[in-house]
């Protein structure tokens, strides 16, 4: 199992450079969004990090805000994959190659996330399901959560599973967040560099 101090050392550092290496692209996306769809660039939401404490997780935005769109499912905590009308056409792009979780990397250089580890969930989420899942989240909080992990990876067609329910919200809630603590408790109970190492690599691999 890898330490904490050395798995901090290792986020914080790669972080940064990918930072620089990544900064001509996220300038670029940056500079689509404000010129396609304007300002807000980024988007922030609160999620519940280790412990259970609280942080604001930044994206690039890909919806549009509550008075661009008449959609039903303005307030809703999840997301329907591509069949959401609140995501912008850059948006669906960003998405589809997970290109709007780059800004994440502010997260990890701040300690309030990992490279690698358990997706944070929303606030609302967790706060209506805390009780119902508290062995759950009571090992799931105990490492920082992750820009990419295995329920990422596993998950990342989830919005298909939630355009087909009848209520997304209590479907999510009643069959996929049971699903996906079950694959983070398998993390958080194995969790090494190398596996840390082979999320990364298959997330690449994924993603390119």
């Amino acid at each position: 199992m890898i330490s904490r101090l050395v798995k901090r050392a290792l986020d914080l550092s790669a972080s940064l450079v990918l930072a620089l290496l990544l900064a001509p692209l996220l300038f670029g996306i940056s500079a689509a969004i404000a010129l396609s769809d304007g300002r807000p660039i980024f988007y922030r939401q609160r999620r519940v990090g280790r412990y259970g404490k609280q942080f604001d997780i930044v994206k690039f935005r890909t919806m549009r805000s509550a008075n661009q769109t008449s959609s039903a499912n303005q307030a809703s905590p999840v997301t329907l994959g591509e069949n959401d009308d609140r995501i912008t056409k850059i948006g669906m792009k960003l998405r589809r190659r997970r290109l709007d979780e780059l800004p994440q990397l502010l997260n990890v250089i701040k300690g309030e996330m990992s490279l690698v580890g358990p997706r944070p969930e929303a606030l609302k989420i967790y706060q209506e399901t805390r009780e119902r899942y508290s062995d759950d989240w009571r090992k799931v909080l105990t490492v920082r959560p992750g820009v990419t992990g295995p329920d990422a990876l596993l998950f990342k067609d989830e919005g298909l599973r939630l355009t087909a329910a009848e209520d997304p919200v209590a479907y999510y809630k009643e069959v996929i967040l049971p699903e996906k603590l079950a694959v983070q408790k398998g993390y958080v109970r194995e969790r090494s560099l190398g596996l840390d190492i082979k999320t990364l690599l298959r997330t690449v691999r994924i993603l390119s």
